[in-house]
């Protein structure tokens, strides 16, 4: 008898224990259903201790729903929550697809992929699994790509312990709205139930004369309330704020819908419901006017979209909104599209979790196209993380602006992100100098552009340049001084994707004085010229091409060995080889005379040789009684000095008359 007593006690206990976590689980049904995803998570955590370890089924259950409440807070839990439902033989497929969005949002990314493809395997028709498997695929090229913005955390407008999202510009870039969920005395700071956060209210900040942001407070007037104020846009002239209203659930059935306030002075009125639905029950909200106040563009999750939350518009005629018309499959999924923004150049930009992206929400850019259908862009980085990222806005006119993120936020809170485009900067700079080094001040240098540049600038006293180049350019630069020979040289800017400062220092030669032809190598003992020589008489070609209009003598010099007969031979076939090279190279044979001068003229030694070598001294004739008066390893130098092949201006005339 007492046997039986207690298995009926123990038999009531467990119908009592379940009859409890059944009823705690409606609790939190009620909350998830009403949207209090904070609140719902926190009661499913709660009840998911409590079903018995042998119920699969209902364990699998609750892991589902905690990590979709997880997912909608930002709670990095969500990816054990869905692993738990997979591990509890969920029979739901879904399991698979938010587990693998929870991985690649945490970074796992060859575990997330393996999980797309299973979702894929179990609902082939739901591209969400091909789109994460791409994502995992192309994160590594995306990171490769050159970024064409750069972006930082604001600090001054951000606060700790609260979200800040979503900006707004009304009218220029020295005024800034946008939701936080930071303390405001006049509305009261009860958290919601849907974050666990205080509701949005609405706050402005302006920059000083200083150009940094000031202290942001909330807007003055009606317009916030103990109800939540979201994502907020304007009409172009500033004046016309639309704005997301979300009522309490406990008051009201409506879950978010669209509100209009105008502006009259510094302060705004609460504002009205704008009727872009009929049925005042369903949600509208996030809305975005064009530029030419045509069309409003907004989110709801209403029949007959493509899943999840998508992007509507309506269209203003005759003072009323048209039916909704949804922005079809190439902007919309079957997961979430939100945050739309309309830039003043009529580019869109929303945010989304089912096209291919780093994790989260990404941000993407869509542009029609030719044929009338959108074109959508991941912005990738520096715009994207395996955070969510969201509700960008642009300085009217300008490539600057802010963007929402909660990348390397461990609470998951919004911070408001500072974005501006890279200025890419193209430059030639570089000094002029004569043929021994020394710095040329007042040269002239002009540098045309296929664009149509034509500029003309001089050099600094110590022979120096810089000058600005353009995106896609080829320029040609003519450096020229009096008493000297012109030289031309090229650069070009096109194809490339990342700035350049080119390096160009430019030799100029003398017209007066015979110049030495660097790097021009003869067999030894022989007139042959060496390979090496191609990077000197290329040079030397240059010389006679930039300045059609000169004749010049190419000699050739000997050191004292050998006698002065076969010295003056050899030296004439050295000068002859170099004039073939350049009679090869197109140069007209009445220009170039060679000569073979031998030992006959030693070189004299000038400043650059004697601070070069210690032993010489500055007029000092390399002869043969200055050689031979020297150490053996001194006279190898100077035999090796007196080896050269130079050349002479004759005339500057010619074909000129």
């Amino acid at each position: 008898m007492k046997t039986r007593y207690i298995a009926l006690i123990a038999l009531l206990s467990v119908f009592c224990v379940s009859c409890g976590v059944k009823s705690a689980i409606a609790k939190a049904d009620k909350k998830y259903t009403a949207g209090e995803y904070f609140a719902a998570g926190t009661a499913y955590k709660r009840c998911y201790k409590r079903v018995p370890s042998k119920n699969k089924p209902l364990r699998a259950e609750v892991s589902m729903k905690m990590g979709d409440c997880y997912w909608r807070t930002n709670n990095s839990r969500a990816e054990y929550a869905y692993m738990n439902a997979i591990r509890n033989k969920t029979t739901d497929p879904l399991a698979f697809l938010r587990y693998a969005d929870a991985l690649r949002r945490n970074k796992k990314y060859a575990d997330a992929k393996k999980n797309y493809v299973i979702y894929s395997q179990l609902v082939p028709d739901d591209v969400r699994g091909a789109n994460g498997v791409e994502s995992c695929d192309s994160l590594q090229s995306w990171n490769s790509e050159r970024q064409y913005y750069k972006a930082k955390k604001c600090d001054e407008l951000n606060m700790k312990k609260s979200s800040e999202f979503c900006p707004a510009f009304p009218a220029d870039g020295d005024v800034v709205y946008f939701n936080s969920t930071r303390p405001n005395e006049e509305t009261g700071g009860k958290a919601s139930a849907v974050t666990g956060l205080r509701n949005n209210d609405i706050f402005v900040a302006k920059k000083n004369m200083a150009g940094k942001w000031e202290a942001a407070y909330a807007v003055e007037g009606d317009l916030n309330s103990a109800h939540d104020e979201g994502v907020i846009s304007f009409s172009p002239d500033g004046k016309t704020m639309y704005f997301t209203k979300c009522p309490s659930a406990a008051e009201t059935d409506k879950t978010a819908e669209i509100h209009m306030s105008k502006r009259s002075g510094a302060k705004w009125s609460a504002g009205e419901r704008v009727k872009v639905l009929s049925d005042s029950t369903l949600m509208a909200a996030h809305p975005t006017l064009s530029p030419d106040e045509k069309y409003l563009y907004f989110v709801s999750d209403m029949e007959g979209g493509f899943g999840g939350k998508d992007i509507w518009r309506v269209e203003e005629i005759n003072g009323k909104w048209s039916l909704p018309e949804n922005l079809g499959p190439e902007v919309n999924t079957a997961g979430d599209e939100m945050f739309p923004y309309m830039r003043d150049n009529g580019e869109l930009y929303f945010s989304s979790d089912g096209h291919p992206g780093y994790g989260g929400l990404d941000i993407f850019k869509a542009i029609v196209g030719d044929d009338g259908k959108w074109k959508v862009q991941n912005m990738k980085r520096p715009f994207n993380s395996n955070g969510d990222d969201f509700g960008i806005s642009f300085v009217p006119k300008g490539n600057t602006g802010f963007f929402s993120s909660n990348r390397g936020e461990t609470k998951g809170y919004d911070k408001l992100w500072a974005f501006e485009d890279v200025k890419i900067v193209y430059a030639v700079s570089g000094v002029v100098t004569d043929s021994k080094n020394e710095p040329l001040s007042d040269v002239t240098i002009r540098i045309v552009g296929d664009d149509g540049t034509n500029a003309k600038f001089r050099t600094q006293k110590n022979g120096s340049f810089e000058y600005q180049l353009k995106e896609n350019v080829r320029y040609v630069m003519l450096a020229s001084c009096r008493g000297y020979l012109n030289r031309k040289e090229s650069v070009s800017t096109v194809g490339l994707e990342d700035g350049k400062e080119f390096k160009k220092n430019i030799q100029l030669a003398s017209i007066s004085k015979p110049v030495q032809v660097n790097n021009i190598f003869y067999e030894f003992g022989k007139w042959t010229l060496t390979p090496d020589s191609e990077a000197g008489l290329k040079d030397l070609a240059k010389i006679l091409t930039d300045n059609p209009n000169i004749t010049m003598e190419i000699s050739a010099h000997t050191d004292m060995v050998g006698t002065n007969a076969a010295n003056k031979e050899l030296s004439e076939k050295r000068a002859q080889e170099v004039v073939k090279y350049l009679l090869k190279a197109g140069i007209e044979p009445e220009r170039v005379t060679p000569v073979g001068y031998g030992e006959e003229q030693p070189v004299v030694v000038d400043a650059n040789l004697a601070k070069k070598y210690n032993f010489l001294r500055v007029g000092e004739v390399l002869d043969e009684t200055s050689v031979l008066s020297r150490p053996q390893d001194q006279q190898e130098i100077i035999n090796q000095i007196n080896r050269r092949t130079e050349f002479r201006v004759l005339k500057t005339t010619y074909n000129m008359y």
